[in-house]
């Protein structure tokens, strides 16, 4: 599941959605947007997703902002390593499109 149809799918749910090009720019978006949930492929271009999660976690602005570790690597340990790394889910590609809505909706119902 791609960028794209990820945001096909959240925007088709009625949520906003801002889309980067790699780690940077999702850096970039996140402190200029102050987004309420933050998706972040962990194979992005400049910069990887586990380092752009360090970098907002260190920022008080996104200490409580759900981040979700998004990626196709599913070997074992993986989804445990994502989580004591600091984001708040993660989900292995390809994501059941349920499985994403239902995450998002309960991830900003209780961040609120």
């Amino acid at each position: 599941m791609g960028r794209e149809l990820i945001r096909a799918i959240l925007e088709s749910s009625g949520y906003e959605v801002i889309e980067a090009a790699d780690g940077r720019d999702a850096l970039d978006k996140a402190v200029s947007n102050l987004p309420d949930l933050i998706l972040l492929d962990l194979h992005m271009p400049q910069l990887d997703g586990f380092s752009a999660m360090k970098k907002l976690r260190s920022d008080p602005r996104f200490a409580a902002t759900p981040i979700i570790a998004v990626t196709a690597t599913a070997m074992k340990g993986s989804r445990e390593e994502g989580l004591e790394a600091g984001f708040t889910d993660y989900l292995t590609k390809p994501v059941p499109i349920e499985t994403l809505r239902s995450l998002v909706a309960r991830l900003l119902s209780t961040s609120t």
